[in-house]
């Protein structure tokens, strides 16, 4: 087998009971890093110090995956002008910030029928949110809810 590593003296084809030798004297492991190479490819490394670097390369992977929240904005079918603008203004922040934002139209008993209303309102609401986020869904009628996912559009 040939075996490889930072303090092989030569790089060269070995017997595998000379190779496990020299990880002996090194104290070291004899890992096989390709098996189906011809002849197999082995590294002499500490094994414990390898799976101790792997763990802790995958927990800095996992703190700097970023988390997605979602903010929550609700309407109603006849929300009034300046409402409208309150409620853009913070889904602004919101979607600045990185956050996603779940927009939705809740109707209350026979108000229902003024699906279309909230339908416009919605729309109106990811027009003027442009610049900042853009549309995951169109607005989608889920009961009593009408719900319009946006998401933060990404920083250059």
């Amino acid at each position: 087998m040939r075996v490889v590593g930072d303090n092989v003296p030569e790089q060269k084809v070995y017997p595998l009971q000379e190779a496990l030798k020299m990880a002996a004297e090194m104290e070291l492991d004899l890992v096989e890093i390709s098996p189906n190479a011809e002849p197999p490819v082995c590294r002499i490394i500490d094994y414990q110090k390898y799976l101790y670097q792997q763990k802790k390369k995958a927990k800095e992977m996992k703190a700097n995956a970023s988390k997605v929240t979602i903010k929550e904005i609700r309407f109603g079918p006849n929300t009034d002008e300046h409402d409208f603008q309150f409620k853009l203004k913070h889904a602004q922040s919101f979607l600045e910030e990185g956050s996603k934002v779940k927009a939705y139209v809740f109707f209350k008993g026979r108000s229902i029928l003024f699906s279309e209303q909230g339908e416009k309102l919605l729309l109106r609401f990811a027009v003027e949110l442009e610049n900042y986020g853009k549309a995951e869904q169109m607005p989608k009628l889920e009961g009593k809810r009408m719900i319009m996912m946006i998401a933060p559009v990404k920083k250059k």
